[in-house]
């Protein structure tokens, strides 16, 4: 309790530019939070439903009636959203009578551009957590160093020229510092696995777009040579 208290204490007797500096940063580890526990969410919900999905898609059933209940469902996500893009251009592609080389062409660009949306909505505010966790310490190290420069300025006009008497300020500069990495590492931590996290889910979906084309032109050949 009593370091708790003087923790306070410290806080409440910095400068106000020190204090400026502790808010911003305590702001900026509130945001980094609740952002680490929205992507949390968001990618592990992303993660399981591709698992269904790709469970559903290799399952061997109807790829028309997969479709049809996707769409039914509404709202679409990752793997699913990919698929029902490129198959609804096939489905548009079917009744025109363009080349099959240039159908493949207009179907893998289509799941492309799906695919790209999916990956920005998984990025989205990852730049914010890894901009916190590389500038929070320089922060804190600004308000440090603001408050000992006021400690040795106080410290040339005090009478007694003694460690007691410059030392508060000094622990009042330091807790900026400490704040400043309280801040960082838990942003950079998320902001690391995150990126992993990502980066596993862009290769599942590419590896489908690349799947899914090859199952195209499968079926074309075999409808080709029948």
């Amino acid at each position: 309790m009593s370091v708790d208290l003087s923790i306070l204490e410290l806080v409440a007797g910095a400068s106000l530019v020190v204090k400026a500096v502790m808010l911003i940063l305590l702001l900026a580890s509130l945001a980094s939070w609740t952002i680490i526990v929205i992507k949390w969410r968001e990618i592990g919900r992303a993660r399981q439903r591709t698992d269904e999905f790709e469970e559903k898609f290799w399952s061997g059933g109807d790829l028309e009636a997969l479709y049809k209940s996707v769409k039914t469902r509404g709202e679409t996500q990752g793997l699913e959203s990919i698929f029902v893009a490129g198959f609804r251009e096939y489905l548009r592609q079917l009744k025109s009578r363009s080349a099959f080389i240039g159908q493949i062409d207009m179907i893998s660009r289509s799941m492309r551009v799906a695919m790209s949306r999916e990956v920005d909505n998984l990025e989205s505010s990852l730049a914010f957590l890894a901009t916190v966790g590389s500038t929070s310490p320089y922060i804190g190290l600004f308000g440090t160093v603001w408050g000992i420069m006021n400690s040795f300025r106080a410290l040339g006009d005090a009478q007694l020229n003694t460690l007691s008497a410059v030392a508060p300020g000094i622990a009042e500069a330091l807790v900026a510092t400490a704040i400043g990495l309280f801040a960082a590492i838990p942003a950079v931590i998320a902001y690391n696995r995150y990126s992993d996290d990502v980066e596993r889910l862009i290769t599942r979906y590419d590896n489908f777009v690349e799947e899914f084309i090859t199952l195209l032109q499968r079926h074309s050949a075999a409808k080709g040579g029948s």
